[in-house]
């Protein structure tokens, strides 16, 4: 029995794919984060954000919370900002997916919108988060979770690993996973290290914004991935690959999941199936992929994805 919500953060399971996986290729298992609380991985995240500032002394009782967001860790903040009873006045925009942006103001958010050029994820808009965000740092008796930069994150991601390597077992080819803070990876990479698992670690992004692979920044519509710029928890040593990947494969895989593994997830979450798929195609039987499903798709039943 959990004391509150909080306490139900991760101890997320593990599924093998059975039917989108093909015939020689190797096993690909996928940890579906949307069994946190607010359905999405950034859970972990936010409370790691929250209560290692609450320990610092940097964030105490009657402050203020602010983070630009795209609406998967403003609805996680919202929650336990909800919790521990802090005012929580995030920034998001039209560009992201409506269901987001109404459960954020139902945990009692004070949002603010920034409209969007023509519903698209662009460069401009995180230059244009980035600037309101710190007008907004410098006001007195506020605390900015900046989960672009701070390394709390990595300690929330973490578990992730652990749990992985605990359900899946150290023998582990490959993992993989979308990037936008780079927090996850880098969690994930920390505890594999720790545990001495040599897995192959694989960065991944959307094709039609390959800032990483190509260094062009472009427009897409993956929610809470491709941010337009290198991001600071993206690190050497914390990977071994990048990879772009076709936003339209992962639309078709994220209708795949639904159909045919009974996993209804996202389009982020679709992306890092379909590059674990390719990676399990690669590597051939005998070999374990491991990736996961980062939110779920009832986030995304406003918009165009299941049509």
């Amino acid at each position: 029995m959990a004391r509150t919500v909080l306490d139900a953060i991760g101890n997320t399971p593990v599924v093998q794919l059975r039917r989108v996986v093909p015939a020689g290729a190797a096993d690909v298992f996928v940890k579906l984060e949307y069994y946190n609380p607010t359905g999405s991985y950034k859970d972990r995240m936010a409370l790691a954000m929250i209560e290692e500032a609450e320990k610092r002394g940097t964030l105490r009782p009657g402050m203020t919370v602010i983070e630009y967001t795209g609406g998967s860790t403003g609805s996680s903040i919202a929650m336990v900002c909800a919790v521990k009873g802090y005012t929580f006045r995030p920034l998001s925009s039209d560009a992201f997916a409506r269901e987001k942006l109404q459960t954020m103001r139902a945990f009692g958010a004070d949002l603010t919108i920034l409209t969007s050029e023509g519903g698209k994820i662009t460069l401009d808009l995180f230059n244009r988060f980035k600037a309101e965000i710190a007008r907004r740092a410098a006001e007195p008796n506020t605390f900015y979770t900046d989960q672009m930069n701070n390394e709390d994150s990595i300690v929330g991601y973490q578990p992730i690993g652990e749990e992985i390597l605990r359900q899946v077992g150290p023998e582990i080819a490959a993992f993989c996973g979308a990037v936008g803070t780079a927090g996850m990876l880098s969690g994930v990479s920390a505890a594999f290290r720790a545990a001495g698992c040599g897995a192959r670690l694989v960065a991944l992004e959307p094709a039609s914004s390959p800032v990483l692979t190509k260094g062009q920044p472009g427009s897409h519509r993956v929610e809470g991935i491709g941010v337009g710029f290198w991001p600071p928890h993206l690190r050497e040593g914390g990977y071994d690959e990048i990879r772009a990947i076709d936003e339209g494969e992962a639309r078709v895989m994220a209708r795949r999941l639904a159909k045919e593994e009974g996993i209804l997830a996202g389009t982020s979450s679709a992306l890092n199936v379909a590059a674990a798929v390719a990676l399990a195609q690669e590597l051939g039987s005998g070999k374990t992929v491991v990736t996961v499903a980062c939110d779920t798709g009832l986030k995304y039943l406003g918009g165009d994805l299941f049509e």
